[in-house]
């Protein structure tokens, strides 16, 4: 397990439908190309990414890139999230790899055991939003019913599905590793107070799944989720 001292920055016409009446639990994991720990997580988030109750994400994350292999999947709006859930937490280091399920437990990635056991409790935790996705040609339609007051983000995370790297320099030299589900992209595209019935209509172009989050704000728990593959 790598670990960073953390400044706590905070920063086809209706083709395909995806409800979260199985209430998928999130599965974020922060990694890099740079981390010799990484890899058995790695290659762990493609086992949880054939999953229909899961929806696994990788998210890089750039503070390894300085010894001596840029990540070519790191962003730092990755590293700024992870950090986000370090504040909330009111922990003081950030470490890969990490997985964040469902915003709430915080799980070494390499622990097989420990990480589906929390995924088994967020899946019995209890009531989650009821969460509609609709493709229509180049936009989504997202759809949930009024009723669960709060302070809610709406986000949605565009992921290339399968990516192998040949690493030539830093800690993972001279191999090729292969990783799942890598985020390109996460945006904030609404807030919701849960008094109205979410209706929103996004841009999601390309054939890249898409996935839909909602999330309480200041990186509180995921909610409500779905995937559209």
């Amino acid at each position: 397990m790598r670990q960073f001292l953390t400044a706590l920055a905070f920063t086809g016409l209706f083709a395909t439908t995806q409800a979260a009446a199985d209430s998928p639990v999130v599965v974020e994991l922060y990694t890099s190309q740079g981390c010799s720990s990484c890899p058995p997580a790695d290659a762990f988030l493609h086992d949880l990414a054939k999953r229909d109750d899961v929806i696994a994400l990788a998210l890089h994350v750039d503070y390894w890139d300085y010894i001596g292999w840029k990540d070519s999947f790191a962003q730092p709006q990755f590293t700024a999230r992870q950090h986000a859930y370090a504040a909330a937490a009111a922990a003081t280091t950030v470490y890969t790899p990490q997985m964040v399920i469902n915003g709430q437990a915080h799980v070494i990635g390499s622990r097989p055991t420990q990480v589906m056991g929390a995924i088994e409790a967020q899946r019995n935790a209890g009531s989650r939003i009821d969460l509609s996705v609709t493709r229509d040609g180049g936009h989504v339609e997202i759809g949930a019913d009024a009723g669960r007051n709060g302070d809610y983000v709406v986000q949605l995370v565009r992921y290339t599905p399968e990516q192998a790297v040949d690493i030539r320099r830093g800690e993972n030299a001279g191999r090729q590793l292969n990783y799942a589900h890598i985020v390109h992209s996460w945006d904030v595209i609404g807030r919701w107070d849960g008094t109205a019935a979410l209706n929103i209509r996004a841009e999601a172009a390309g054939d890249d799944p898409v996935v839909v989050i909602i999330q309480q704000a200041r990186n509180g728990p995921i909610v409500g989720a779905a995937e559209l593959r």
